[in-house]
C-alpha cells in the first residue's frame, strides 16, 4: 500500500487555504462569522498558514446542538477559521487516500452520493432474491482515535501532514458515551480509549468514511460479495442464498469487533430483495422507489410554517427538497403539492 510524502507544503499554501476559505463559506456567506472572516480575508489567511506551518496551530472550542430528526444526534459546528483547515486538508489527502476506496462506497465523493447509492441498492435488489441489510451502532461515537490515526500515518509518511492531522482528531469534542467491551478488554479499556468524530466536520465525514475501507475491502476480496453497497454505516450485501447471507453476518461482526465497532442488533436483517427496503430516506423496490411518510410529513410541516412566516432563503429550500423528491417515483405527491407551494411562492407551476 503507497504511502504519501510531502504534503504539507501543499496543504498549507495560501494558494489552498485561499480556496478551502471560499469552500468552507459556501452556503454561509451571511452568517457573522464568515463575515468577519472574509472582512480581513488575506489577514487571517496568513496568521492561520503562519500557525499551521510553525505547528503552533491549534483548533477552536466547538459549539454544540442537537437535533431529533430523523434520530436523536449531537452536531458539533467547528469555528470558521477551523473549517477552513479541514477544507484545505481534504484538498490534499482526500484525492490520494480515495485512490484506495471501493468503486460501492458512497458518501463524501464526487460523482456519487445518497440518490446514486439509492439507485444501486436498487439495482442490486433486481438481480438477486435476498439482501442482508445493516448499519453500526453509534457509528461517529464509537471510532476509535488510536486505530483511526493508525490506518492514516500507514497511507501518510509526511510529518508535519501526520501532526495535523493527530491534532484534529485530539482536538475532537467529547461524543455520547459509549461502553463497549471487545475480545482482550480488560474492565478500564472502555474507559482509557478516546473515541468518537464530531458530526459536522468535513474531516469527520472523510475521515469515518475510511475508517470502514478496510471493511469495504474484506467484504470484496474475503468474502467475494459482488453485490455491496455503502453509505457512511449504512451497508448491503446481497445474494441468493440466505444462508450465505447469514455466514457473511457472522464474518462481519468478527471483521468489525477488529475496529472495535458492533453492528446494531435492531437494525440487521435479512429479506427477500422483491418487498419494500428502507434504505437512505427512501422505500426502495425493484420496481420502484418514493419516499418515507415521514419525510412527507416533514416537508407538509415546513410548508405550513414557512406559509406564516416565509424564511429568506424559502426559494433555495424547496428547490432542494424537490430535487431530492424527484430522484424518487413521486409524479403524484407533487402533482398534490402544487396547490400548497403556488400558495407560498406565487409560482405559476412547479
Amino acid at each position: 500500500m503507497k504511502s504519501h510524502k510531502n504534503l504539507f507544503p501543499q496543504i498549507v499554501s495560501f494558494g489552498n487555504l485561499l480556496a478551502a476559505s471560499h469552500q468552507a463559506a459556501q452556503g454561509k456567506r451571511e452568517r457573522p462569522n464568515v463575515i468577519l472572516f472574509f472582512r480581513r480575508l488575506e489577514d487571517h489567511l496568513w496568521e492561520l498558514q503562519q500557525e499551521l506551518a510553525d505547528r503552533t496551530y491549534q483548533p477552536g472550542a466547538y459549539h454544540t446542538f442537537s437535533i431529533y430528526r430523523p434520530k436523536p444526534r449531537l452536531i458539533s459546528a467547528a469555528p470558521f477559521r477551523d473549517r477552513v483547515v479541514h477544507h484545505a486538508l481534504i484538498n490534499v489527502i482526500g484525492p490520494l487516500l480515495e485512490r484506495g476506496f471501493i468503486y460501492d462506497s458512497y458518501a463524501n465523493r464526487v460523482g456519487k452520493g445518497t440518490h446514486r447509492a439509492i439507485r444501486r441498492f436498487q439495482w442490486f435488489l433486481r438481480r438477486h432474491r435476498y439482501v442482508l441489510q445493516c448499519d453500526i451502532r453509534k457509528y461517529f461515537p464509537s471510532i476509535d482515535h488510536e486505530i483511526l490515526k493508525g490506518m492514516l500515518h500507514r497511507r501518510i509518511a509526511d510529518t508535519g501532514t501526520r501532526c495535523l492531522i493527530d491534532r484534529i482528531i485530539d482536538g475532537s469534542n467529547d461524543q455520547e458515551f459509549v461502553c463497549d467491551y471487545f475480545p482482550g478488554d480488560d474492565l478500564l479499556t472502555a474507559l482509557s480509549r478516546r473515541r468518537g468524530l464530531p458530526i459536522g466536520n468535513l474531516t469527520s465525514q472523510f475521515f469515518a468514511n475510511f475508517y470502514l475501507n478496510p471493511f469495504d475491502h474484506f467484504v470484496k476480496e474475503s468474502l467475494r460479495c459482488e453485490a455491496y453497497v455503502r453509505y457512511v454505516d449504512d451497508f448491503a450485501l446481497f445474494s441468493d442464498s440466505k444462508r450465505q447471507l447469514q455466514e457473511w453476518r457472522s464474518a462481519l461482526s468478527s471483521f468489525l469487533a477488529s475496529c472495535r465497532l458492533k453492528l446494531h442488533p435492531k437494525r440487521v436483517q435479512i429479506a427477500p430483495a422483491d418487498i419494500a427496503h428502507r434504505f437512505l430516506g427512501q422505500v426502495v423496490q425493484p420496481s420502484h422507489r418514493r419516499l418515507t411518510g415521514e419525510n412527507v410529513r416533514r416537508f407538509r410541516k415546513r410548508l405550513r410554517r414557512w406559509e406564516r412566516r416565509p424564511p429568506e432563503n424559502l426559494r433555495s429550500r424547496i428547490a432542494s427538497w424537490l430535487g431530492h423528491a424527484r430522484q424518487a417515483d413521486t409524479r403524484a405527491l407533487l402533482v398534490s403539492l402544487r396547490g400548497p407551494l403556488r400558495q407560498i411562492q406565487g409560482l405559476r407551476r412547479m
